[in-house]
């Protein structure tokens, strides 16, 4: 039987965030190869399976009551840590929270400092109903943000291409940080001394569809 491990290896090296328009050419290169084809340029979208999952990804904000995996959690995380970083120096710390009472007992507080949040039709926790939450810490000097957002980028692509949706998620994570009786979850995380958490990751199996928002082609031009 196939497992993730078998093939989250390429996927992991043509995931990153950057990588996504700098590298797309030797990403396409990976997929000729490992199909056997070559593919035109002007088709590539169509042929080359990076190309296709990144055109597909969507944030996602109404998740199936339905656990995921722990394999693919695994293979989320190795994908995660493939990410390039400045001088491979990898500054981050990855933890994933899949525990319900974790995620439901930090919710708890979260209403009673946001009532009306709760009454939302169908809230259940305060990271889009997400039954898993990967949590992303960086040095607390400031360095190392733009390699965790790498990270996650990688991480997204490859939880898209499981089938399974994703939200990068900044408000919880300020909410968590900022009330005092929400700092004992963040300590539950366990990070390294000189390291804080800076972001997080809603992470299932997706409840809808929604299309894609519109882009501004104007913003990215060729020097000539």
């Amino acid at each position: 039987m196939k497992t993730w491990k078998n093939w989250i290896s390429g996927l992991c090296l043509c995931a990153g965030l950057g990588v996504g328009v700098a590298t797309l050419e030797s990403c396409t290169a990976q997929g000729q190869q490992a199909g056997g084809q070559t593919a035109d340029s002007t088709t590539v979208e169509n042929k080359n399976v990076v190309v296709e999952t990144i055109m597909a990804r969507r944030s996602i904000r109404k998740y199936k009551d339905q656990p995921v995996e722990r394999e693919k959690l695994e293979a989320l995380l190795e994908c995660g840590i493939n990410a390039p970083s400045g001088m491979n120096q990898q500054p981050w710390e990855v933890r994933v929270v899949d525990d319900a009472s974790y995620i439901n007992g930090v919710t708890e507080i979260f209403k009673k400092v946001n009532p009306k949040a709760a009454e939302e039709e169908g809230f259940k926790n305060m990271f889009r109903n997400a039954p898993v939450v990967i949590f992303i810490g960086s040095p607390k000097d400031g360095s190392g943000q733009f390699d965790c957002g790498l990270l996650g980028e990688n991480i997204v692509l490859a939880a898209q291409s499981m089938g399974l949706g994703t939200c990068f998620l900044g408000g919880p994570v300020r909410f968590m940080l900022d009330n005092e009786e929400a700092k004992p979850y963040v300590d539950r995380l366990q990070f390294s001394a000189d390291y804080g958490l800076l972001y997080a990751i809603a992470v299932g199996y997706p409840d809808e569809s929604p299309e894609a928002k519109p882009r501004d082609a104007s913003k990215a031009k060729f020097v000539e």
